[in-house]
């Protein structure tokens, strides 16, 4: 049961909600490709609602021309990571849920590592390859893909690969030979719009988590801001497309990669007393517990590719995290960069205190 409900109580009074929905609520797990002008919006109403943990995946460093539409930053956040400072925003706003941060953007090398905890993927991007990419790995993984987009003054609103339903391969096509298209920096968009497209977002997954109401799959929901109107075109199922999208997606996520080797608490007990390793703590300020070790260096995500350019590419390192999942893809990315004896923590600092 949960200990404090009192955040939640005008929620809880909903008969669609209640005590079990929050705790639905509570134990679900959604992951936010992109922390944009709709990224900022689902990620603070998923964390008002209590979602119990989220993910957020971002490589794109936060811009003057930003900050009119994703209210999530301030002018001093200008060149830091989106996905990093998203969630530390998020963290003050709720801190009894668990956020965590990719601060990197979402590729075939790392989407299977990315995806693996969640169970629900909100697109918030402004690409059709990544839209292409999110739908056939979540086809792959059989989770629904709560998709937006936004131009000038419209927007729209779908939910893919809901219980079966059409995928965004369904209505979109295989267009693979003409992905491109305009994004708001090409055409513009009013401010005010990324939030309206977003909160929707946000309702379709809670509705999703709580299974309440009807989830708009099956349907395109467009939006018109400058007419204010609001209304829904259906479309089918397309055996071809979902076929040729979950291939891609099984390739993708079963697909062998080079990995790094993950060591168990005792292997990383005994690093620790023998100084035989570089031991780097890729986490946040925020997260805890701290270790406390002379030994270890903590180097933010963000930051590891600056400072592991100063290190040999014979040294032994050891990378934690958390739960484990950044730090795995962090040794891959290493590894594949040439260094030849990188390790990580499997299940990072929770599964170690664990033992």
């Amino acid at each position: 049961m949960m200990e404090n409900t009192k955040r939640y109580n005008r929620q809880i009074a909903l008969p669609e909600v209640g005590i079990l929905g929050q705790e639905k609520l509570a134990a679900a797990k959604v992951l936010i490709i992109g922390a944009g002008g709709l990224g900022g919006p689902v990620l603070q109403s998923l964390a008002a609602a209590g979602v119990g943990q989220i993910g957020i995946a971002d490589g794109d460093a936060i811009e003057e021309s930003n900050l009119h539409r994703q209210f999530l930053y301030t002018a001093a956040d200008c060149e830091k990571n989106k996905a990093q400072v998203a969630a530390i925003a998020v963290l003050r706003q709720n801190p009894q849920v668990k956020v965590f941060a990719f601060p990197y953007h979402f590729t075939k090398t790392n989407a299977a590592e990315m995806i693996a905890s969640y169970q629900i993927i909100v697109d918030c991007t402004d690409d059709n390859h990544s839209r292409y990419l999110i739908n056939d790995v979540a086809m792959a993984k059989g989770i629904p893909m709560v998709y937006a987009s936004i131009h000038k003054f419209e927007g729209q609103l779908s939910v893919f690969n809901y219980k079966g339903g059409p995928s965004y391969r369904c209505l979109f096509g295989s267009r693979d030979e003409a992905l491109d298209e305009a994004n708001c920096a090409d055409s513009g968009v009013l401010g005010v719009l990324p939030q309206t497209l977003g909160a929707l977002q946000a309702t379709e997954v809670l509705k999703i988590v709580l299974g309440a109401g009807e989830v708009v799959s099956g349907k395109l929901l467009l939006y018109d801001g400058l007419q204010s109107r609001l209304h829904a075109i259906a479309f089918d199922s397309n055996p071809a497309e979902l076929a040729k999208g979950l291939q891609n997606g099984e390739e993708i996520l079963h697909s062998k990669k080079q990995t790094a080797m993950g060591i168990g608490a005792d292997a990383f007990r005994q690093a620790l007393r023998t100084n035989s390793h570089l031991i780097i703590d890729i986490r946040e300020s925020y997260e805890e517990p701290r270790l406390e070790n002379h030994g270890i260096h903590n180097i933010p995500l963000a930051q590891l590719e600056n400072f592991i350019a100063t290190v040999a590419q014979n040294q032994k390192v050891i990378l934690f995290c958390q739960r484990g999942h950044q730090s795995q893809m962090a040794a891959d990315y290493l590894t594949h960069k040439g260094f030849r004896s990188i390790l990580h923590l499997q299940h990072g600092i929770e599964g170690l205190t664990l033992n």
